[in-house]
């Protein structure tokens, strides 16, 4: 298409992590992480990105997603530099 970028073949887009729902039951115990439909827009805001851009370099978001993890902006900054790094334009 148009106006998109031609990632190369060794650049995955990262998968977004998401905490898993606490039961009860296990009481205060942490159950740790999962993958998430996608970015939620104030991550993808932190690295200096738009929506309709994050899409178009082939990463999933999420609007219904409040949080902002630290862990998913980190993996979204890496993704940006490996772009940079590979000259397409960001």
């Amino acid at each position: 298409m148009k106006g998109e970028p031609k990632l190369p073949e060794n650049l995955k887009p990262p998968k977004a992590l998401v905490k898993k729902p606490r039961l009860r039951k296990l009481g205060p115990i942490d159950p740790g992480l999962r993958e998430g439909r996608g970015f939620s827009l104030g991550e993808i805001r932190e690295v200096g990105l738009t929506p309709e851009r994050a899409r178009k370099l082939g990463l999933y978001v999420d609007k219904r997603r409040k949080s902002v993890h630290p862990w998913n902006v980190k993996a979204l900054k890496e993704f940006i530099e490996k772009l940079k790094a590979s000259g397409i334009k960001v």
